[in-house]
């Protein structure tokens, strides 16, 4: 699948970590339905499955978005391309470098998190098909999270690079997606404001 920067436009991140006992594969149908352009499989952090039990719930999640004609993203974890066959993968600064992962798989499209001007001037951006900027608010949902960018952020990188695709990350939800896409971005990725609603169609249609 090539990449498109709409996919970005509603992007969703869980993990089985992110569902507070409920089913994964419950929330992403119903998320599906309720029109996210996007899914990132992120098994990672405290109580987060390791070894077989994350590759099938990974290839559950996937045949899911398969069957629905949405992108599938892993998070991270380069070993699991061959396995899970995703149509991205996302990392962060910490992670495998962009350039080993063109040079091993050179038709993945693959995103970089950039949260500061530092990481900006030493990122190779031109490598990146999509960069996701943030943390724009505070969030609890990564336990790693770094200090919030706050909206300057996104509008920075869309003066320097105004035909980059960007999705705004971190603590945004249906009361400040708004603001995000006002500043800048290309769209909005979200953790518990999907998987932790009540009612998740309409959480990801005010999106």
């Amino acid at each position: 699948m090539k990449f498109d920067r709409n996919w970005l436009r509603k992007y969703f991140i869980m993990g089985s970590q992110n569902c507070n006992g409920k089913d994964p594969a419950t929330i992403l149908e119903a998320a599906i339905a309720g029109g996210i352009t996007a899914f990132q499989f992120r098994e990672k952090g405290k109580g987060a499955l390791s070894g077989d039990a994350k590759i099938r719930l990974g290839k559950k999640l996937r045949d899911i978005c398969r069957n629905h004609h949405i992108p599938f993203i892993i998070n991270d974890d380069v070993a699991l391309v061959d396995i899970l066959r995703p149509d991205g993968i996302h990392v962060g600064q910490d992670d495998v470098p962009i350039i080993e992962i063109k040079r091993k798989f050179p038709d993945l499209p693959v995103g970089l998190s950039v949260s500061t001007e530092i990481e900006a001037a030493r990122s190779p951006l031109n490598m990146a098909d999509y960069i996701g900027a943030g943390p724009v608010f505070t969030t609890a949902s990564k336990e790693d999270a770094k200090e919030a960018t706050g909206l300057a952020w996104i509008e920075t990188l869309r003066h320097r690079y105004p035909d980059l695709p960007i999705v705004g990350i971190g603590g945004i939800n249906q009361s400040n997606a708004a603001s995000v896409i006002a500043a800048g971005a290309d769209g909005v990725s979200v953790i518990s404001a999907i998987a932790n609603a009540n009612n998740i169609q309409q959480a990801v249609a005010k999106l």
